[in-house]
C-alpha cells in the first residue's frame, strides 16, 4: 500500500507521511524511518486519535510526542 503525505496545515512537523489500516497507522517521520502504532501497542483510542489527526493534516507529530512516545509495534 502506498503512503498518503501528510499535509502540514500548520507550521513544520516531524511527520512525511501516514497509512492508516483497520486497526493501526503507520507514519513516516522527516528522518526515513516508518514507525507502526497498532492498537495492542499504543492503545485503539490513541490510534484512532492519530489517524484523525493525520488526515486533518495537523498535529501528529505533537501528539506522538505527548501521548504515545514509544509505544510502536515496529520500526523499519
Amino acid at each position: 500500500m502506498r503512503m498518503t503525505a501528510y499535509k502540514r496545515l500548520s507550521g513544520e512537523s516531524g511527520v512525511l507521511a501516514y497509512q492508516l489500516t483497520a486497526n493501526a497507522i503507520k507514519v513516516r517521520f522527516v528522518d526515513g524511518k516508518v514507525y507502526t502504532y497498532t492498537y495492542a501497542s499504543a492503545g485503539a483510542e490513541h490510534v484512532e486519535r492519530m489517524k484523525q489527526l493525520a488526515t486533518e493534516g495537523r498535529g501528529l507529530s505533537g501528539y506522538i510526542s505527548k501521548y504515545v512516545r514509544d509505544n510502536y509495534a515496529s520500526v523499519s
